[in-house]
């Protein structure tokens, strides 16, 4: 079968191409992908080529499909997996598949396996480790953005706070404590913000700072104050760049006690530094953003450590469970993945989105390989494109009567304009 894909062939080369893939084995599982999220990670795959923990070091050779945040249809179905998997039921899958301390993932490792494909071969592992997951939501979108809140689901979950009485560890962030999201205003952020609103471990007090005032904006439009409010929640959009002192600023809104929980969201020394000593007794810092820099440190205040109980600890990806949550909150409406997307595009724009990802403004990209003739396009420009364009009209009917958000009825209007079933 042959299968259109975006395949690394080393650092800074992407390549759009057409190429037949092998026919499955007994233990693997053909599969159309029909959306794919385009996530930092792969860029800094990009960057980083060979060099990058999770290439292969022949991918100059044998090069791999990117993308892992990805949804679609089972196509074909080995003879090991027909029990469990069937053909036309939809899917979506969790990357880190950890299989017998492989760091091999889709997106990263694989030849034909990857989300920004057409088609692919999902290999054996991948079933092994419960990591293909049955997904029976409406739409793909969803499915692929189970991925990344699966990923802050598990930032959450891995925090903790220490029993001096018996020296057990609660984990989850404090309830009824305060909760500070550092950078916080962009598509990850708004999945962190969005979360403990959807569930009942909430904070009393939830803080978000950005230095983009558009971005701040957008977070307060798309998740009010009044609802954090009638969730038992005060939640406040801090902007850093206009306050004479913020960490005085921050400091005050928990009344001098410092953060019980606290995500930084951008791999910056000064923000790490100034989550540091924003802490509250027993407090914890995740460090969420990854970088890039494997040389990135900070100044960390260990007096505050050993005597007040402060502790560090960073977070990459989410477990499978992660990603059952964030299916079953989205599927329950708790929790709008919607919220994080601002682009789409067909698999013609990936390499563009991908390439460019820091430079372009707004969230998250979101790809339909299926589709193509569809560069990448920002939600908020379909107005402008609608009076030339009948796809963009209707879209735009479409994402204005959802808060302008992307949603299922937007992803119907796609498929039934370029005819993908």
């Amino acid at each position: 079968m042959k299968t259109k894909a975006v395949r690394l062939y080393g650092a800074e080369d992407l390549r759009l191409e057409e190429f037949e893939l092998p026919k499955i084995k007994d233990d693997e599982i053909l599969v159309k992908v029909m959306s794919d999220s385009i996530c930092m990670s792969t860029y800094k795959l990009l960057k980083q080529g060979k060099k990058h923990k999770r290439c292969p070091q022949d991918v100059d050779v044998h090069p791999i499909i990117t993308g892992h945040e990805c949804a679609g249809d089972i196509i074909e179905v080995g003879k090991k997996w027909q029990k469990e998997f069937k053909a036309g039921e939809k899917f979506t899958i969790q990357p880190a598949f950890n299989y017998k301390g492989s760091l091999a993932s889709p997106g990263y490792s694989y030849r034909f396996c990857g989300g920004d494909s057409q088609y692919a071969i999902i290999p054996n592992e991948a079933m092994e480790t419960n990591s293909l997951l049955h997904y029976g939501g409406k739409s793909y979108f969803n499915a692929s953005l189970a991925e990344p809140m699966s990923c802050i689901i598990g930032a959450y979950h891995a925090m903790y706070h220490t029993n001096k009485r018996d020296y057990n560890h609660a984990m989850g962030i404090k309830e009824g404590g305060s909760v500070l999201i550092l950078g916080g205003a962009g598509p990850m952020g708004l999945g962190a913000i969005e979360y403990p609103l959807a569930v009942s471990q909430r904070p009393s007090r939830l803080v978000v700072t950005d230095l983009d005032s558009d971005r701040l904006k957008r977070a307060e439009k798309l998740i009010s104050k009044e609802f954090a409010k009638s969730k038992g929640v005060d939640l406040f959009y801090i902007n850093p760049s206009k306050s004479a002192d913020q960490y005085k600023e921050l400091m005050d809104l928990t009344g001098g006690k410092g953060y019980d929980d606290i995500f930084v969201y951008v791999p910056v020394k000064e923000v790490a530094e100034l989550a540091d000593r924003l802490l509250a007794f027993d407090g914890a810092m995740n460090i969420f953003a990854g970088p890039s820099d494997n040389q990135f440190k900070a100044e960390i205040n260990l007096y505050n450590c050993h005597y007040t109980s402060t502790h560090i600890l960073g977070t990459t990806g989410g477990n499978t469970d992660d990603m059952k949550e964030a299916l079953e909150l989205s599927k329950e409406g708790l929790l709008r993945p919607a919220v994080m997307v601002t682009h789409i595009c067909g698999i013609d724009g990936i390499i563009e989105a991908t390439s460019n990802l820091p430079k372009i403004p707004g969230g998250k990209k979101l790809a339909y390989p299926q589709i193509n003739n569809l560069p990448l396009t920002a939600i908020s420009d379909f107005e402008k494109l609608a009076s030339t364009n009948p796809l963009f009209e209707k879209l735009d009917a479409v994402c204005k009567k959802h808060n302008e958000l992307w949603s299922d009825e937007a992803e119907k209007v796609l498929f039934d304009y370029f005819g993908v079933k």
